[in-house]
């Protein structure tokens, strides 16, 4: 990647279906609030149709050699953008009561759908779980290391 597109080193994070690199644009002298931030969305637009051939290359070579897409995500402050990203459709089972739950989400005007309502709760769960998330991604990369070390059968 070049090394001048992102003010200090991108971050990268990876799931079963896709990549995303997040980085940081140089800051933009906008003003304060709408202004600071239609000053942000010019800059980040500018930079996507700049290196838009460049991010298709990196994209391809990726996504050959790793099997997944990529997405790409800009940021100035505390403006950001994820453009080219996956939408994956995920199939649940969920009973009467979990079925009620996403109901009364589409029913209030919450989401336009149960799909939109479940995306919304996900979300939700994983604002307010953080912390719990992370530990446990930890208890699972240590779980997947032992495992490594043990005997191979």
């Amino acid at each position: 990647m070049p090394s001048d597109w992102f003010v200090g080193a991108p971050t990268v994070s990876v799931d079963r279906e896709e990549i995303i690199v997040v980085g940081e644009l140089p800051p933009v002298d906008g003003g304060e609030g709408q202004a600071s931030q239609a000053a942000a969305e010019g800059r980040i637009s500018r930079w996507r149709e700049d290196t838009r051939d460049e991010r298709i290359a990196i994209a391809q070579e990726a996504e050959q050699r790793y099997g997944r897409k990529v997405a790409w995500v800009a940021t100035i402050g505390e403006y950001s953008d994820l453009f080219t990203h996956q939408a994956i459709p995920v199939m649940t089972r969920l009973r009467q009561p979990q079925r009620m739950v996403l109901d009364t989400l589409v029913d209030a005007g919450v989401a336009r759908s149960r799909s939109e309502a479940l995306a919304w709760a996900v979300t939700l769960v994983g604002q307010h779980a953080d912390e719990w998330l992370a530990d446990l991604r930890n208890a699972m990369a240590e779980v997947d290391k032992l495992r490594s070390e043990g005997p191979q059968v």
